[in-house]
Protein backbone atom coordinates (compact mmCIF):
# COMPACT_ATOMS: atom_id res chain seq x y z
CA UNK A 1 0.00 0.00 0.00
CA UNK A 2 1.42 3.33 -0.83
CA UNK A 3 2.01 6.48 1.70
CA UNK A 4 -1.00 8.00 0.41
CA UNK A 5 -3.44 4.70 -0.07
CA UNK A 6 -2.30 4.78 3.90
CA UNK A 7 -2.87 8.13 4.62
CA UNK A 8 -6.49 7.84 3.54
CA UNK A 9 -7.67 4.94 4.96
CA UNK A 10 -6.43 6.25 8.19
CA UNK A 11 -8.64 9.12 7.75
CA UNK A 12 -11.56 7.43 6.58
CA UNK A 13 -11.32 5.65 10.10
CA UNK A 14 -11.44 8.79 12.02
CA UNK A 15 -14.98 10.25 13.35
CA UNK A 16 -15.99 13.95 12.67
CA UNK A 17 -14.17 14.50 15.83
CA UNK A 18 -10.92 13.83 14.62
CA UNK A 19 -10.13 10.94 17.06
CA UNK A 20 -10.41 7.19 15.71
CA UNK A 21 -13.20 4.77 17.09
CA UNK A 22 -12.73 3.29 20.42
CA UNK A 23 -13.67 -0.53 20.43
CA UNK A 24 -16.07 -1.81 23.42
CA UNK A 25 -14.31 -4.09 25.59
CA UNK A 26 -16.12 -6.30 27.49
CA UNK A 27 -15.81 -7.60 31.47
CA UNK A 28 -15.67 -11.65 31.08
CA UNK A 29 -14.52 -12.44 34.33
CA UNK A 30 -13.11 -10.80 37.71
CA UNK A 31 -10.70 -12.30 40.33
CA UNK A 32 -11.34 -13.81 43.73
CA UNK A 33 -8.55 -13.91 46.13
CA UNK A 34 -6.99 -12.97 49.80
CA UNK A 35 -6.76 -9.28 48.69
CA UNK A 36 -8.97 -6.66 49.46
CA UNK A 37 -7.08 -3.62 49.21
CA UNK A 38 -3.91 -2.81 46.89
CA UNK A 39 -0.97 -2.26 49.79
CA UNK A 40 0.77 -5.77 49.58
CA UNK A 41 -0.04 -7.18 46.51
CA UNK A 42 3.05 -8.02 44.89
CA UNK A 43 4.44 -6.08 42.21
CA UNK A 44 4.64 -8.59 39.95
CA UNK A 45 2.95 -11.77 38.76
CA UNK A 46 5.00 -14.76 39.02
CA UNK A 47 6.63 -13.44 42.39
CA UNK A 48 4.37 -15.29 45.03
CA UNK A 49 3.20 -18.41 43.05
CA UNK A 50 1.55 -19.34 46.27
CA UNK A 51 -0.84 -17.12 46.03
CA UNK A 52 -3.88 -18.97 44.64
CA UNK A 53 -6.89 -17.17 43.28
CA UNK A 54 -10.43 -17.74 41.23
CA UNK A 55 -11.50 -16.75 37.85
CA UNK A 56 -15.31 -16.37 37.99
CA UNK A 57 -16.69 -15.33 34.19
CA UNK A 58 -19.75 -13.23 34.34
CA UNK A 59 -23.03 -14.94 33.70
CA UNK A 60 -22.75 -14.03 29.48
CA UNK A 61 -19.07 -15.56 29.59
CA UNK A 62 -19.83 -18.51 31.79
CA UNK A 63 -20.07 -20.64 29.02
CA UNK A 64 -17.78 -24.03 29.59
CA UNK A 65 -17.29 -24.49 25.34
CA UNK A 66 -15.27 -21.31 25.86
CA UNK A 67 -12.51 -22.88 27.75
CA UNK A 68 -12.11 -26.32 25.92
CA UNK A 69 -8.75 -27.02 25.73
CA UNK A 70 -7.44 -24.49 27.91
CA UNK A 71 -6.67 -27.17 30.74
CA UNK A 72 -3.54 -28.24 28.35
CA UNK A 73 -1.68 -25.45 29.45
CA UNK A 74 0.38 -24.48 32.34
CA UNK A 75 0.32 -21.12 32.20
CA UNK A 76 -2.04 -18.63 31.00
CA UNK A 77 -2.08 -14.51 30.09
CA UNK A 78 -4.31 -12.42 31.53
CA UNK A 79 -5.48 -8.72 30.13
CA UNK A 80 -7.10 -6.89 33.04
CA UNK A 81 -8.23 -3.13 34.15
CA UNK A 82 -6.56 -1.29 36.51
CA UNK A 83 -10.26 -0.38 37.70
CA UNK A 84 -8.74 1.49 41.10
CA UNK A 85 -6.24 3.13 39.47
CA UNK A 86 -8.27 5.81 37.06
CA UNK A 87 -7.09 9.41 36.11
CA UNK A 88 -8.29 11.73 34.17
CA UNK A 89 -5.53 12.91 32.00
CA UNK A 90 -2.93 10.55 30.92
CA UNK A 91 1.52 11.54 31.84
CA UNK A 92 4.07 10.44 29.46
CA UNK A 93 6.20 10.03 33.12
CA UNK A 94 5.85 8.20 35.87
CA UNK A 95 8.07 7.34 39.34
CA UNK A 96 8.06 3.42 39.26
CA UNK A 97 8.12 2.53 43.22
CA UNK A 98 11.66 0.99 42.89
CA UNK A 99 13.61 3.55 42.20
CA UNK A 100 12.29 5.28 45.23
CA UNK A 101 9.41 6.98 43.95
CA UNK A 102 11.57 10.13 43.40
CA UNK A 103 12.61 9.60 39.68
CA UNK A 104 10.59 9.58 36.47
CA UNK A 105 10.57 7.08 33.72
CA UNK A 106 8.50 7.54 30.27
CA UNK A 107 5.26 5.61 31.13
CA UNK A 108 6.15 3.49 28.38
CA UNK A 109 9.36 2.19 29.81
CA UNK A 110 7.21 0.61 33.35
CA UNK A 111 4.26 -1.31 34.08
CA UNK A 112 3.09 1.86 35.87
CA UNK A 113 -0.98 1.74 36.61
CA UNK A 114 -1.17 5.08 35.30
CA UNK A 115 -1.46 4.68 31.99
CA UNK A 116 -3.59 6.11 28.36
CA UNK A 117 -5.38 2.95 28.35
CA UNK A 118 -5.97 1.14 32.07
CA UNK A 119 -5.27 -2.14 30.96
CA UNK A 120 -3.02 -4.88 33.24
CA UNK A 121 -0.87 -8.18 31.73
CA UNK A 122 -0.21 -11.01 33.59
CA UNK A 123 1.24 -14.21 33.27
CA UNK A 124 0.01 -16.76 35.84
CA UNK A 125 0.12 -20.44 36.39
CA UNK A 126 -3.21 -22.52 35.63
CA UNK A 127 -4.02 -24.73 38.41
CA UNK A 128 -6.81 -26.32 36.84
CA UNK A 129 -10.49 -25.60 35.49
CA UNK A 130 -13.09 -26.58 37.71
CA UNK A 131 -16.28 -26.94 38.75
CA UNK A 132 -18.17 -23.76 41.11
CA UNK A 133 -21.24 -24.65 42.55
CA UNK A 134 -22.31 -21.37 42.15
CA UNK A 135 -20.38 -20.00 39.18
CA UNK A 136 -19.99 -23.11 37.25
CA UNK A 137 -16.38 -23.59 35.07
CA UNK A 138 -13.82 -21.35 36.81
CA UNK A 139 -10.14 -21.11 36.87
CA UNK A 140 -7.91 -21.45 39.61
CA UNK A 141 -4.38 -19.78 39.13
CA UNK A 142 -1.37 -19.08 41.10
CA UNK A 143 0.83 -16.22 41.19
CA UNK A 144 -1.55 -13.38 40.64
CA UNK A 145 -0.71 -9.81 41.16
CA UNK A 146 -4.42 -8.42 41.56
CA UNK A 147 -7.01 -7.26 44.01
CA UNK A 148 -9.85 -8.98 44.63
CA UNK A 149 -12.50 -8.34 42.36
CA UNK A 150 -10.42 -6.49 39.27
CA UNK A 151 -12.45 -7.14 35.52
CA UNK A 152 -10.54 -9.05 33.48
CA UNK A 153 -10.58 -8.32 29.85
CA UNK A 154 -9.45 -11.51 27.95
CA UNK A 155 -7.58 -14.35 28.71
CA UNK A 156 -4.98 -16.22 25.95
CA UNK A 157 -2.50 -19.20 26.59
CA UNK A 158 1.09 -18.64 27.71
CA UNK A 159 2.98 -20.08 24.77
CA UNK A 160 6.70 -21.02 25.66
CA UNK A 161 8.58 -21.42 22.46
CA UNK A 162 7.32 -17.54 21.56
CA UNK A 163 6.49 -15.80 24.77
CA UNK A 164 9.78 -17.07 26.68
CA UNK A 165 12.94 -14.99 26.10
CA UNK A 166 15.32 -15.77 28.25
CA UNK A 167 18.23 -13.90 26.64
CA UNK A 168 16.16 -10.35 27.11
CA UNK A 169 17.23 -7.07 28.67
CA UNK A 170 15.15 -6.33 31.79
CA UNK A 171 16.14 -2.43 31.61
CA UNK A 172 15.81 -0.48 35.16
CA UNK A 173 13.93 -3.57 36.55
CA UNK A 174 16.44 -5.99 35.90
CA UNK A 175 18.38 -4.44 38.81
CA UNK A 176 15.74 -5.71 41.15
CA UNK A 177 15.33 -9.16 39.77
CA UNK A 178 16.24 -10.65 43.36
CA UNK A 179 15.52 -8.25 45.18
CA UNK A 180 13.67 -9.66 48.73
CA UNK A 181 13.46 -9.44 53.01
CA UNK A 182 14.04 -11.85 55.51
CA UNK A 183 11.00 -12.54 57.32
CA UNK A 184 10.43 -13.55 60.91
CA UNK A 185 7.39 -14.32 62.15
CA UNK A 186 6.98 -15.16 66.39
CA UNK A 187 5.52 -18.95 66.42
CA UNK A 188 2.55 -17.86 68.26
CA UNK A 189 1.54 -15.22 66.25
CA UNK A 190 1.88 -18.13 63.06
CA UNK A 191 -0.62 -19.71 64.54
CA UNK A 192 -3.06 -17.77 63.48
CA UNK A 193 -2.27 -17.68 60.33
CA UNK A 194 -4.60 -20.67 58.14
CA UNK A 195 -1.77 -23.00 57.58
CA UNK A 196 -2.80 -23.54 53.42
CA UNK A 197 -2.00 -19.03 53.67
CA UNK A 198 1.29 -18.96 55.62
CA UNK A 199 3.97 -20.00 52.50
CA UNK A 200 2.22 -17.44 50.49
CA UNK A 201 2.53 -14.61 53.32
CA UNK A 202 5.77 -15.32 53.97
CA UNK A 203 6.22 -14.43 50.42
CA UNK A 204 3.95 -11.64 50.31
CA UNK A 205 6.13 -10.45 53.17
CA UNK A 206 9.50 -11.17 51.43
CA UNK A 207 9.13 -9.09 48.43
CA UNK A 208 8.87 -5.61 50.78
CA UNK A 209 5.39 -4.34 50.44
CA UNK A 210 6.41 -1.17 51.62
CA UNK A 211 6.58 1.92 48.96
CA UNK A 212 9.99 2.10 48.13
CA UNK A 213 10.73 5.57 49.33
CA UNK A 214 9.33 4.50 53.09
CA UNK A 215 12.85 3.16 55.37
CA UNK A 216 11.53 4.57 58.70
CA UNK A 217 12.64 1.18 60.80
CA UNK A 218 10.32 2.28 63.71
CA UNK A 219 7.02 2.84 61.54
CA UNK A 220 4.73 0.18 61.89
CA UNK A 221 3.09 -0.94 58.81
CA UNK A 222 -0.33 -2.84 58.10
CA UNK A 223 -1.69 -4.81 55.67
CA UNK A 224 -4.89 -6.76 54.97
CA UNK A 225 -4.99 -10.65 53.65
CA UNK A 226 -7.02 -13.29 53.84
CA UNK A 227 -9.27 -11.61 56.40
CA UNK A 228 -6.45 -10.89 58.42
CA UNK A 229 -4.14 -7.59 59.48
CA UNK A 230 -0.89 -7.96 59.54
CA UNK A 231 1.45 -5.48 61.04
CA UNK A 232 5.15 -5.42 60.53
CA UNK A 233 8.23 -3.32 60.80
CA UNK A 234 11.40 -3.79 58.80
CA UNK A 235 14.96 -2.47 59.94
CA UNK A 236 17.62 -3.39 57.11
CA UNK A 237 17.12 -6.38 55.32
CA UNK A 238 14.97 -7.96 58.35
CA UNK A 239 11.26 -7.56 58.24
CA UNK A 240 9.42 -8.77 61.66
CA UNK A 241 5.58 -9.39 61.90
CA UNK A 242 4.60 -7.35 65.40
CA UNK A 243 0.91 -8.58 65.13
CA UNK A 244 -1.88 -10.70 63.51
CA UNK A 245 -5.33 -9.52 63.89
CA UNK A 246 -8.56 -10.87 62.62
Amino acid sequence: MSREAEKQTFENSVGPDGKRPVPQFHRIAYIRNDFPEKFGIPRQSGLVEELEALIVFVPEYRRPEALKGLEEYSHIWLLWEFSEAERGEWSPTVRPPRLGGNTRMGVFATRSPFRPNPIGLSSVRLERVEEHPEYGKVLRVRGADLMDGTPILDIKPYLPHVDSHPEARGGFAGRFEHYGLQVEIPEALMDRVPEQKRKALRGILANDPRPAYQKDPERVYGMSFAGMTIRFRVCGDLLTVCEILP
